[in-house]
């Protein structure tokens, strides 16, 4: 079979194979502990199921614009004034399939085959695949000093005659990581200088802790104009758990969003008018739901961090905000892949290993489960992994005995 160069060089995503795996084993009744999913357990708001299935019961259930409904642009332009303090118009705003097909439409946009893509480690598994996707290179900046956000140095050092944009996902996937606001102030100030592209991949900015603030990009732009290169991503699926909704956005200078919206209508035509109604409703509501989840995830992250810090051999950074932390194994094992595979096969416990996201060594650890999934998942790595703990573990009425080393 003949395939092309792009198609052979994508990997599948690990993290949605992932999810796949522990739903196998789940329907099996294999006592799995999912802990590295990035999907809340809470319900999506009760306005947008409301307004779903009215709409369902109404039959009218029809295309829509490339660039997305009335309705749900306003709702887009609404958030931005509220979130981001910008003022926009709708042509400054366009819906997607998700916040991942609003980031892969612009990098369509803006980036050409063999030029660069920069962005920090460690990163969202997706990013180099999307960036390959168009033909383009990836180039994975990895800050000097070990930790999980870069310096302006460390960006300034891998830029080429061939960089054409970088992306920013801060809080940060996988780390839980947010960048400081000096950070975004210094990259913004430089992309603009340098006459490149800046995506702010913003899916979890409202899922901080402990009044942890995200750098708002608007603060710190000086090309207000129609030739500013800020493109800033967002959606429904973290924040609302709306995962399956699969509605996101982007808002850029209105020649962008025109180019853009071409590119998705050839792509996929316009959003679910379903889901597009569905995420109007959630944003234009309550903010219950958002506030909820928020503390639902930071009680969870508190129990998380007691339970690793407790961990003898493992480092481990608190999280600013998402769902995730990304401790430091390499004590035990500095192959991720390997400590991965032995966990879920061991202790039936599923994490992702570190080197999706570009730093071996680490998994990435999903606390938006329950805390018994927390304290239970943890419990289980740990007799899995250190050799002083006792030489069995019950699982349920299931006995196990350590046989390796």
């Amino acid at each position: 079979m003949s395939i092309s160069l792009i198609g052979s060089t994508i990997g599948e995503s690990v993290t949605l194979k992932l999810n796949e795996t522990a739903a196998i084993l789940r329907a099996k009744g294999d006592p799995v502990i999912h802990l590295g999913g990035g999907e809340p357990k809470s319900k999506p708001p009760l306005d947008a199921l409301t307004a779903a299935g009215a709409m369902l019961t109404s039959g009218e259930v029809r295309y829509t614009p490339a660039y997305g409904t009335r309705e749900m642009k306003q709702a887009i332009l609404r958030y931005m004034d509220q979130y981001y303090g910008r003022k926009l118009t709708p042509d400054h705003v366009m819906a997607s399939g998700g916040a991942k097909q609003a980031i892969m439409v612009a990098l369509q946009a803006v980036v050409n085959p063999q030029e660069e893509v920069l962005f920090p480690v460690p990163y969202w598994v997706s990013y180099p695949e999307m960036v390959k996707l168009i033909g383009a290179k990836p180039v994975a900046v990895r800050a000097e000093d070990g930790s999980f956000q870069p310096s302006m140095r460390d960006i300034e050092q891998h830029v080429t005659s061939y960089s054409r944009a970088i992306m920013i996902n801060s809080p940060n996937n996988p780390s839980g990581a947010v960048y400081s606001e000096d950070f975004i102030a210094e990259i913004i100030d430089f992309c603009e200088k340098k006459g490149l592209y800046l995506i702010m991949d913003d899916i979890y900015n409202r899922l901080t802790f402990e009044g942890v603030k995200v750098a708002n990009p608007y603060d710190y732009i000086s090309d207000h104009s129609e030739n500013s290169k800020l493109i800033v991503i967002n959606g429904v699926s973290k924040a609302f758990a709306m995962t399956g909704f699969r509605i996101g956005w982007a808002a850029a200078n209105k020649k962008l969003i025109e180019v853009m919206s071409c590119i998705q209508s050839h792509q996929t035509s316009g959003p679910s008018a379903l889901l597009q109604h569905a995420a109007a409703a959630a944003i234009n509501g309550s903010s219950k739901a958002v506030d909820s989840l928020r503390t639902i995830l930071e009680a969870n992250m508190s129990v998380m961090m007691t339970e690793l810090n407790a961990f003898d051999g493992v480092y481990i950074e608190k999280p600013g905000g998402t769902f995730y932390c990304f401790p430091d194994f390499s004590h035990f094992e500095k192959d991720s892949v390997k400590l991965s595979k032995l966990l879920l096969e061991k202790v039936q416990v599923v994490t992702v290993p570190g080197i999706e996201f570009g730093m071996e060594g680490h998994l990435r650890l999903s606390y938006c489960g329950t805390m018994k999934d927390i304290t239970e998942g943890i419990e289980r790595i740990k007799w899995c992994v250190d050799l002083d703990s006792p030489n069995e573990l019950y699982i349920g009425e299931r006995k196990l005995v350590r046989d390796w080393a």
